[in-house]
């Protein structure tokens, strides 16, 4: 790869996932096929029929949209590897917020036994962290990060509230329902725009503490492999290659802010020059072209767009 001097692995998070995704790259190659067997006997269930087939509604609960979408995620990574005949070498990997899983299976830390085991149960613990209708997110459009952070502080009178992703262009904020529409008024006031987003649970704040607890033993068990290359870590933006600390950073993740935008800028500091978005949906293309034009993205969602991102790769 002469010309991509630096190669990036980029993986999507929850709300990206869709009804059909992998199915056509699962059918053309068996070891994409072999990574969804495997994650239906790790799970005793047709999560593969579920991402395939549907329904929607059910594909959407948390517990199934974490595990689906990191078993998609890695059953397309195996066919782009075997499409380039192993000569893929990233330098780096990210996800965003659970598709951290996904970029550490691809660095060899986790089996895809044990990443699918373990969004599952992180997916169940961040839902019953809150009761229904208890807590909420809001996308904050005109404002900076650090103007973001002073709307929660002003917003909070007590409860929880803070900033729970920075994408770059807009921080989604979460806490309290109550808090949340407190700071979506005082954002207009401050010249920003407040979005309420759809979700089932006010994820990456202070009131996932409850998840974060029962993940700690769950994470504390799992058998960690060396990993490859470095993992750029959600909840500070660092790399991590280290195995030890890999339990660590996931369990801060839970409660703490995705720090994305840092995450996308280290990389172009690095000298990152592309990235693949290995997963369902264009999300990061659209945050990394706000946050870093320099990094060109390559989509790897279907057949047609993997075939097309080998090619890229095998021309430069």
């Amino acid at each position: 790869m002469r010309q991509l001097v630096k190669l990036a692995l980029l993986f999507p998070g929850q709300g990206s996932q869709s009804v059909g995704m992998g199915k056509d790259v699962v059918e053309a190659f068996p070891e994409a096929r072999a990574v969804l067997d495997a994650a239906d006997r790790a799970l005793g269930e047709p999560l593969s029929r579920l991402c395939f087939e549907g329904p929607e509604a059910e594909l959407t609960l948390t517990a199934n949209t974490q595990p689906a979408l990191v078993a998609t995620s890695a059953a397309l990574l195996v066919a782009l590897q075997k499409r380039l005949g192993g000569r893929l070498e990233p330098s780096c990997a990210a996800g965003h917020s659970l598709g951290e899983y996904s970029a550490l299976f691809a660095a060899g830390a986790l089996s895809i036994e044990d990443a699918v085991r373990l969004v599952r149960a992180r997916g169940r613990a961040m839902q019953e962290a809150v009761p229904a209708g208890q807590g909420a997110m809001a996308a904050i459009l005109g404002l900076s990060g650090a103007e973001v952070e002073a709307l929660c502080v002003d917003a909070a009178q007590g409860e929880a509230l803070s900033p729970a992703n920075f994408n770059g262009g807009q921080v989604v904020i979460a806490g309290t329902a109550g808090a949340v529409a407190r700071a979506s008024a005082l954002a207009s006031d401050r010249k920003g725009k407040a979005i309420p987003l759809k979700v089932s649970a006010p994820f990456h704040c202070a009131l996932m503490e409850p998840a974060a607890r029962a993940m700690e033993p769950l994470l504390g068990a799992v058998a960690l492999g060396p990993l490859r290359f470095p993992v750029v870590a959600n909840v500070d933006a660092a790399p991590n290659q280290d195995p030890a600390r890999v339990g660590s950073l996931l369990l801060r993740q839970i409660a703490g802010a995705v720090r994305w935008e840092e995450s996308v800028r280290w990389m172009a500091a690095q000298g990152v020059t592309h990235a693949i978005e290995v997963g369902p949906g264009k999300v990061l293309a659209g945050l990394v072209k706000r946050i870093e034009k320099s990094i060109v993205v390559l989509p790897c969602s279907d057949l047609n767009s993997l075939e097309e991102t080998a090619r890229t790769i095998e021309a430069a």
